[in-house]
């Protein structure tokens, strides 16, 4: 057996064991040792042992006993104070027969408890995606603006809060559930938003985060058929439907318009519109499920020329009376530069930027750097694009705007 092996199945695992142990000592810190002991140990044994049956079952059995351990040296049990002795008691009483659903169970159980209403808003999200999912708060920070520092903070708050207000690891009732539906559905997109188009780094995508936002939404729907949950994993099928077609093989991006449509998967794509047409029926939808059915109008365009912009104009619309941003907004643009002609929705775009929104935003300027560029206004769509460059750091992306640069003649030295 080889070191990749297990490092294999810490990408795959390591937050489903971590789920189980916070479930089982109820304390963040000490299962994160735990899970990091547990790997250790198959890092020691495997190779001799062989990988076990249900290595995931394992790994949470081995971190629980390496946990008993740790608590043991620290104090004798006869001297610990009663709650500790209880805890270290239902800990060793847990079985070690783990069922696959009783730990799938737990990662869902872990996010409705980061995002219990007793902890603030702007902080369920972050410590969701930090403790459920495994992203580091380098990432988190970068996602929603702010300085790493400041997002630690908040993420030791979010532990601090759950662990001094006791609040228990469960999945709330049905009759709960929708003071927390809003966050974990957040959660869950963003995690895969990550996997679809990482936000730094060589790789554009991590098939491992986007396969878990995934695995994750089926199991919500299972507990909770609601038409935004159904509307939010139809989204996300339709988006990976699209992965194969997405990069070239050298890792270069491929824009929708220039994509192999013969590599998307169909399967994912009919279960996709499927989940949209039972979301809108129900006519209880909302945001994730009109950006459902945007992603199916282009699904189920055999060409670029045959999508029906007209009707995606028409769709974010209705998405911008029901959850405006300037990202929609930006969004339509595109959207009615394709149905209209280009000057049309190139005057948006500036407007939204004249606003002061989505300066930062770097498919802003690489959008008006495109239209500006097929308009054959090269000096200011070199400028747009080098603005764009300057607010990305994935690689695939900024190769992708050296190009477009390299289009026009305006690759600078330096970027």
């Amino acid at each position: 057996m080889k070191a990749s092996e297990v490092e294999s199945i810490y990408r795959t695992e390591s937050r489903k064991v971590f789920a189980t142990l916070v479930r089982l000592l109820r304390d963040f810190d000490a299962a994160e040792e735990a899970m990091h002991d547990a790997f250790a140990a198959a890092m020691q044994q495997w190779p001799e042992q062989g990988v076990p049956d249900n290595p995931t079952a394992w790994l949470i059995s081995t971190g629980r006993f390496k946990a008993v351990d740790v608590i043991r040296r620290r104090q004798r049990l006869s001297d610990l104070q009663p709650e500790v002795a209880r805890r270290l008691a239902e800990i060793e009483s847990a079985n070690d027969s783990l069922a696959k659903h009783e730990i799938q169970d737990d990662q869902l159980r872990l996010i409705f408890t980061c995002c219990h209403p007793a902890i603030a808003p702007k902080v369920q999200v972050p410590l969701t995606l930090r403790e459920v999912c495994g992203m580091t708060t380098e990432e988190i920070a970068h996602a929603f603006l702010v300085p790493s520092p400041t997002m630690a903070q908040r993420i030791v708050r979010g532990k601090a809060k759950i662990r001094d207000a006791g609040i228990p690891y469960v999945v709330p009732s049905l009759s709960d559930i929708s003071q927390r539906l809003d966050s974990v559905l957040s959660v869950i997109y963003l995690v895969f938003n990550e996997g679809y188009s990482a936000s730094r780094g060589e790789s554009l995508t991590r098939a491992d985060l986007s396969d878990e936002a995934i695995r994750l939404a089926r199991l919500l729907l299972d507990l909770l058929p609601d038409p935004e949950v159904m509307g939010l994993l139809a989204l996300m099928l339709l988006h990976e439907s699209r992965r194969a077609a997405r990069q070239s093989a050298q890792g270069d991006i491929i824009v929708l318009e220039d994509q192999d449509r013969r590599l998307w998967d169909q399967g994912l794509i009919n279960e996709g519109i499927r989940l949209v047409e039972r979301s809108l029926r129900s006519k209880r939808f909302g945001a994730y499920t009109i950006q459902a059915a945007i992603s199916a109008v282009h699904s189920e365009a055999e060409t670029p020329a045959a999508t029906d912009w007209a009707q995606i104009v028409a769709l974010y619309d209705v998405l911008m009376r029901a959850d405006p941003s300037p990202v929609v907004e930006l969004n339509r643009a595109v959207a009615i530069a394709m149905r209209d002609d280009i000057p049309t929705g190139l005057a948006i775009i500036d407007d939204i930027l004249d606003r002061g929104e989505l300066q930062h935003y770097y498919l802003a300027h690489s959008a008006r750097g495109e239209f500006l560029r097929r308009l054959g206004k090269h000096q200011d769509a070199r400028f747009a694009f080098e603005q764009a460059l300057a607010l990305t750091t994935q690689e695939s992306e900024r190769r992708f705007l050296r190009a477009k640069l390299d289009t026009i003649g305006g690759a600078t030295s330096g970027q």
